[in-house]
């Protein structure tokens, strides 16, 4: 079961990844791209999966609006490797807030595999592309704090026995978003409806967030919040090179190293965590 969940994990990182991608590739400026993909993900959850609205958690619909926005904003203004390191500050404030909030234990593989991810983010910093512009920094930084929220609580809304519906807040989050966006991009209205931009924030609302997020949502079910965030790495080790494939992106040498390092501590908690599984009796 705990293998399960973390496949579904993995795989709503790798659709995450593309995300960087195709925010570049869009035709749009930041908040227009943010705020276009929270109204196509509301409506795909809206139209799909029907939540009901009243169960949904305003703290977790904060968290998760904020963390897209300043993301989406961040990887407009700075490089995509920048912008998803720097989200992945958040993996720290789970670690120290985790066992507060949640009550759920940290193992000895979740430590080193954390302060593996936090010191490749601090390689990403040594870059010169990282100060590319500060504007972009900080508020990948921001999306971090943001991002930290939005796990630990949809772990807890996805809870057996929550009064809360993690469906339910996550689409409260994106029309949270959407209406705080979408004011300051009037004049981007027609542009979005071009079909390179439509297209685009299709596949952003639709796969890369609305298909992402129900993957995930299904690995929490059984995944600690700490083990999830830690999985979900895999879209910071990814996405850069989907960027640099598709726009010619080069992260710098330091960045490069951060990836790589990333991913070595990703598979090294993964067989950790199969290990310990597999010494547990059924």
């Amino acid at each position: 079961m705990a293998a399960r969940g973390a496949a579904w994990v993995v795989l709503a990182a790798v659709l995450w990844s593309s995300g960087g991608l195709v925010i570049k590739w869009a035709p749009l400026p930041g908040l227009a791209v943010a705020g276009g993909r929270a109204v196509v993900t509301a409506l795909f959850y809206l139209v799909v999966l029907r939540p009901s609205l009243r169960r949904a958690s305003w703290a977790t619909a904060i968290c998760y609006a904020g963390m897209i926005l300043t993301f989406v904003t961040a990887t407009k203004q700075t490089t995509a490797a920048s912008a998803i390191f720097l989200q992945y500050t958040g993996t720290a404030w789970v670690l120290v807030a985790g066992p507060r909030l949640l009550g759920e234990p940290l193992r000895r593989a979740d430590w080193v595999a954390a302060l593996a991810g936090l010191a490749a983010m601090a390689l990403c910093l040594l870059d010169g592309s990282a100060g590319s512009h500060w504007q972009g920094n900080v508020l990948g930084a921001v999306s971090g704090v943001f991002f930290a929220g939005t796990v630990l609580t949809m772990r807890r809304d996805a809870r057996p026995g929550s009064p809360y519906d993690a469906q339910a807040s996550t689409t409260l989050g994106n029309l949270l978003a959407a209406a705080v966006a979408l004011p300051f991009c009037t004049g981007d209205l027609d542009a979005m409806l071009q079909p390179g931009a439509a297209a685009a924030l299709l596949y952003l609302g639709i796969a890369q967030m609305g298909v992402a997020y129900l993957a995930f949502l299904r690995g929490l079910r059984v995944v600690p919040a700490a083990t999830a965030s830690l999985l979900a790495l895999a879209e910071p080790a990814l996405s850069p090179l989907w960027v640099l494939l598709g726009t010619g992106e080069r992260p710098g040498p330091w960045t490069l190293a951060g990836g790589a390092l990333v991913l070595l501590a990703l598979v090294g908690q993964t067989l950790w965590t199969r290990r310990l599984g597999a010494a547990t009796p059924a």
